[in-house]
């Protein structure tokens, strides 16, 4: 099937990419620290609101413990910014928050229940109307980002249609592991790691979130036995 959902969230994150590098170049730099600021705020908001929904505390935090180590063992931080900084030689950017912007974009349009969700309804039902939603809130995200980070964010449509697409095409496969408990579990680690990101945003200090993504994988793996 055509993952019609998937496809228009890309559309409106390119769409809401593309409108924010162009306010991004016509806001004096005050404008842009203060939007940066903002949305910092509002990043921390919804990673407080996705961390709420936790359903077993400790399975997340021995989830966050574990991926971190693993992370920084795999050191992940050196090979996102190293993949980042080709694909920005590939399409020749010089942007100097590129990476940035693709990695931090990256993980508030994937991580969280309606991805989850929506891409499971698609894919069972044939109705794409979370999605959808999902797709007009990433839409104006996606323009707060780019007038912020500028023209990475625009290119993480292509890990957000590879993720959403490809558990709406495997739905059947992918419903028997993701039940109500996982992904209230899933939705509360990616809003730890959302919280990160307003950290960091905020320049209270500077966490290397792409060493803390392999969490997400031990929070199903956990979740999975002992959930």
């Amino acid at each position: 099937m055509i993952p019609l959902g998937s496809i228009v969230n890309a559309l409106a994150i390119i769409f809401g990419s593309v409108l924010g590098c162009w306010l991004q170049s016509r806001f004096p730099e005050r404008i842009r620290a203060i939007v940066f600021q903002g949305l910092g705020l509002c990043v921390l908001l919804i990673g407080i609101q996705m961390a709420l929904k936790v359903d077993n505390i400790l399975i997340v935090i021995f989830s966050i413990l574990l991926g971190g180590i693993t992370g920084e063992l795999l050191r992940l931080d050196t090979l996102f910014e190293r993949l980042g900084n080709r694909f920005k030689t590939i399409i020749k950017s010089d942007n100097a928050q590129f990476t940035d912007g693709l990695i931090t974009s990256s993980l508030i349009f994937c991580i969280g229940a309606m991805a989850i969700v929506g891409s499971l309804e698609e894919g069972i039902r044939g109705n794409p109307t979370i999605l959808y939603t999902k797709a007009i809130l990433d839409g104006f995200a996606s323009i707060a980002l780019a007038a912020s980070y500028g023209s990475g964010v625009l290119f993480s449509f292509i890990p957000v249609f590879l993720y959403q697409g490809s558990m709406t095409i495997g739905a059947g496969f992918f419903q028997q592991y993701f039940s109500d408990p996982m992904i209230a579990q899933v939705t509360a680690c990616g809003g730890l790691l959302i919280i990160g990101i307003a950290i960091n945003l905020l320049e209270l200090t500077e966490i290397r979130l792409a060493n803390l993504l392999p969490a997400l994988g031990y929070v199903v793996a956990l979740t999975a036995i002992f959930g």
